[in-house]
């Protein structure tokens, strides 16, 4: 009988700079907890210093450094300027896109831990220090981010977004290792094992880029379809419940998991009961403190969900002490693609988990803002009935006429509009309709093009 493989094990390294809060450093960790479970590993102990800045070269201090070689069976020296031998776990995020980073049971040290999770971003020369001193496998913030969001991608545009993210941050971080040191021979003679393996990450980029392109022009071409219809984005913090409230929303069947970034790909559905014109929710990717630049800018299309709707829906987990700070997250992100413009409403999620004065305080400081539980239908009417307004206030009225030589459109007229009177003439037959006036003047040009 086949036993699973133990848990991996992790220590969580943090760096209190002077200027952060005692609460905000605490909640920092907790985030990077939540982010290594999701990985799959287990949390044995975690170390934290105050000082003035992450830039050391070993990150820690030599007590604080020793203190964390104790808990991986580390020598708690960097050593010399050599290059470390690289883990197995190490080898395997530096390999082939669809690996992953997996530990296998080791009889002499099998409580120890195996990876130091650091909360913040390291230098390549930092890394190395750190496994040495160690012998652990050393990763940070952005690396458990990356890997994550690779176990996670569904689609290909997410795959491939995933995978040249994750190649332009292993690139930098690769080394010689011992065994594989020296020059080529034959075609490419002169070239380091390093240099080669580098040329062939950017070449991998480089047909990745082409790749996405063409998968982005199709995705383009499907929200150019959607550009007159009534669109709401749920945008937030990663975990704030934006898919439960879309599952609430839609009917849809989401995936809702208590994990950060269970969601990476971009769902559409139409609001349910459906309403005429129908209103698309679209659920997006969630943002993260220090989310990976390469990661913001590759995930261009689910974003673009975002930056074309005509209304964003800020969800917030309204039950974290830290959500002002994650819904600036949101807010910054949003601006960096332009979102910010678009009409958008505060949604305090997860009210359920909020005390009475809680929510006196919630009330007083965001007077405009809904306040729900995603849970609760009441609430998840009453949301919708607000986003049904907000598109009902920018509606008008106008009468179209339907040539009967040109029935076939009128589910295009009833998709489009909502249609308050029918009659028939002598020209075919004449609607009154109410919708957004790009959707009307759509409409115009349909029915007076040539059939």
């Amino acid at each position: 009988m086949q036993t699973e493989p133990p848990v991996p094990l992790a220590v969580l390294v943090g760096i209190q700079a002077p200027d952060v809060t005692d609460v905000a450093h605490e909640a920092s960790l907790e985030e990077l907890r939540r982010l290594v479970k999701t990985l799959g590993y287990q949390v044995a102990g975690t170390v934290t210093q105050k000082r003035e800045g992450t830039g050391a070269a070993s990150l820690l201090g030599s007590g604080k450094l020793a203190e964390l070689a104790a808990l991986t069976g580390g020598t708690g020296i960097v050593g010399s300027m050599a290059s470390a031998p690289r883990s197995k776990a190490r080898q395997r995020f530096e390999a082939a896109p669809g690996t992953r980073i997996l530990s296998e049971p080791d009889p002499d040290a099998s409580r120890r831990p195996e990876f130091v999770i650091v909360d913040h971003e390291l230098s390549p020369s930092q890394i190395r220090n750190l496994e040495r001193a160690t012998g652990a496998q050393v990763l940070d913030r952005t690396g458990v981010i990356v890997e994550i969001f690779h176990r996670h991608a569904n689609t290909r545009e997410a795959k491939l977004q995933v995978e040249m993210a994750r190649l332009n941050y292993v690139a930098p971080r690769m080394r010689e290792a011992s065994a594989r040191g020296g020059r080529q021979q034959g075609p490419g003679a002169g070239e380091s094992t390093l240099a080669l393996d580098r040329r062939k990450i950017r070449d991998r980029v480089s047909e990745l880029r082409d790749q996405l392109e063409a998968v982005q022009r199709d995705g383009d071409q499907r929200r150019a379809a959607r550009r007159d219809q009534l669109r709401v984005a749920l945008v937030g913090y990663t975990n704030a419940g934006k898919s439960s409230l879309m599952r609430a929303l839609t009917g849809s069947q989401v995936l809702v998991e208590d994990k950060l970034f269970a969601t990476l790909d971009t769902t559409v559905r139409a609001l349910q009961p459906q309403t005429r014109p129908r209103i698309l929710v679209s659920d997006t990717v969630g943002f993260i403190r220090q989310l990976p630049h390469d990661l913001v800018a590759s995930f261009r299309s689910t974003l673009a969900e975002a930056l074309e709707a005509s209304l964003l829906l800020f969800v917030v987990d309204a039950s974290d002490p830290t959500y002002a700070a994650q819904l600036e997250v949101t807010r910054t992100v949003l601006h960096e693609i332009g979102a910010d413009a678009v009409p958008s409403r505060l949604v305090l999620n997860k009210l359920d988990r909020v005390d009475a004065a809680g929510r006196v305080a919630l009330m007083e400081k965001h007077p405009d803002a809904i306040l729900l539980c995603a849970h609760a239908p009441d609430d998840v009417s009453a949301l919708r009935d607000t986003i049904i307004a907000f598109f009902e206030a920018a509606m008008v009225e106008d009468v179209l006429v339907l040539p009967y030589a040109r029935q076939g459109l009128i589910g295009e007229v009833y998709d489009s509009a909502q249609v308050l009177s029918e009659e028939h003439d002598e020209t075919g037959r004449v609607l009154k309709v109410r919708g957004l006036p790009g959707a009307i003047m759509r409409l115009r040009r349909t029915l007076a093009a040539p059939a």
